[in-house]
């Protein structure tokens, strides 16, 4: 790799020369690096955004900045990139805002809505990735065509927006997380379309010849739309063998900050009277690797009189299990895609201001899983946003060097996920 402080290649992933010669290059990389995957992630935020004609000229001007510090060794001052980093969450934050809003006036804000987990009879379409805008405009062409549409992973959400559920052949939800994705690609025999990242090569004779793409993305040998024409798309899944009529489980998802607020003064009572002690946000990216099944431990160990809070492809590690209510509020919250973190940040502020208490000093717990840019954006935010006590895992990323590691969790008590019981008991014991 190239050292971008001492300008020489090196073969390390860091660099070897002293530190006297070349300052704290480890760390100084380390905080590039997290500048980096921030950027991608408010990158991929922006783009959505800008969709919608919507964009903010300070997160443009902080990108172009960002980039520039991030490929020059314009300072080799710690605490500055440290500052950096944090303003990557000030922009991540606003970015997130500026989706939300764009969501929200072209579709309407979220309403709880139960989802079939099922298939209907008859040819389908599953669309996967990030873009509503995409979704919405295959559910107008497929209007009328006997084609049912049904999302998966983190389309689920859409599910929730008033003028996408008007749509009556917007039928359910399909499958899971990202990674299950050429196991669920496979047995769905419909056509199926990828609209953002998260889609995976497919294995050889699978399903290639049925995999769409548009926008920015793109898989070899699949059939790439252009202009938000979806003839192509509509005609092949006529083509293809009918879906079974196969009912699922219902899921509950919409839980956008203005549907939670809405139920703010029951929850509040609730909390005043000890039927609800504590809440969690358990969420986040999800992945293959081993250690994600604490996710799922943890989410079925919370007692019964705590709230869990979702969001991101990493509910689909429990969000079928069957939690339950709390005097007709649901211990657990879909509150929606990784950019509804702004949402869930709402929702923390809110409650903040009814308790006049910091965000610190809620009963509130974050256990987040991450994986790739989006989640380091999000992380960001919150510690620009000065949250403490945020457990994360399974594993640090490689590019954290062990001393910037130790600054975050000595500057925001940053902790790695240990055991589910372990962390519930020094959890619960606060």
């Amino acid at each position: 790799m190239f050292c971008y402080q001492c300008e020489q290649t090196i073969g390390g992933s860091a660099c070897t020369k002293s530190v006297g010669a070349c300052g704290k290059n480890e760390d100084i990389q380390s905080l590039q690096d997290i500048l980096l995957f921030g950027l991608k992630g408010i990158a991929a935020y922006a783009y959505h955004a800008r969709e919608f004609g919507a964009w903010d000229e300070k997160v443009d001007a902080f990108m172009h900045e960002a980039l520039f510090k991030t490929i020059t060794n314009v300072s080799f001052d710690l605490n500055q990139h440290l500052e950096e980093v944090l303003k990557c969450g000030e922009m991540n934050l606003k970015v997130m805002e500026l989706l939300d809003k764009a969501h929200t006036e072209s579709f309407g804000n979220p309403v709880p809505t139960p989802v079939e987990t099922g298939t209907k009879s008859g040819p389908g379409i599953l669309i996967t990735g990030h873009d509503l805008l995409d979704l919405f405009e295959l559910l107008k062409q497929a209007e009328g065509t006997g084609v049912n549409i049904y999302t998966h992973s983190e389309m689920l959400p859409a599910h929730g927006y008033p003028e996408l559920k008007k749509f009556k052949h917007l039928v359910g939800n399909y499958g899971g997380a990202w990674q299950e994705q050429k196991n669920e690609f496979n047995n769905f025999s419909g056509a199926i379309l990828a609209t953002t990242n998260c889609v995976l090569i497919p294995p050889e004779n699978s399903y290639l010849d049925r995999l769409f793409t548009i926008g920015i993305t793109g898989v070899p040998g699949a059939t790439h739309l252009k202009d938000r024409n979806f003839k192509l798309l509509i005609d092949k899944a006529k083509s293809l063998p009918s879906l079974p009529e196969a009912p699922g489980k219902k899921i509950l998802t919409g839980f956008h900050h203005t549907a939670i607020l809405n139920l703010a003064d029951k929850i509040v009572n609730l909390v005043k009277t000890g039927k609800i002690k504590r809440f969690f946000l358990i969420g986040g990216c999800d992945g293959a690797k081993p250690g994600r099944n604490y996710y799922t431990e943890i989410a079925e160990k919370v007692p019964k009189d705590c709230v869990i809070l979702t969001l991101a492809c990493g509910k689909y590690r429990f969000n079928k299990l069957d939690f339950g209510e709390i005097d007709g509020v649901p211990r657990l919250i879909d509150i929606g895609q990784c950019n509804n973190a702004y949402s869930a940040i709402q929702v923390a502020l809110a409650l903040s201001k009814v308790f006049n208490c910091t965000v610190n000093e809620l009963p509130l717990t974050m256990v987040l899983s991450w994986f790739e840019q989006k989640a380091v954006a999000i992380l960001l935010t919150l510690l620009y946003l000065n949250i403490k006590g945020i457990y994360v895992g399974p594993t640090p990323p490689a590019f954290i060097s062990k001393n910037v590691f130790s600054v975050l969790q000595k500057s925001f008590d940053l902790r790695l996920i240990s055991t589910p019981d372990g962390d519930l008991k020094t959890i619960l014991s606060k």
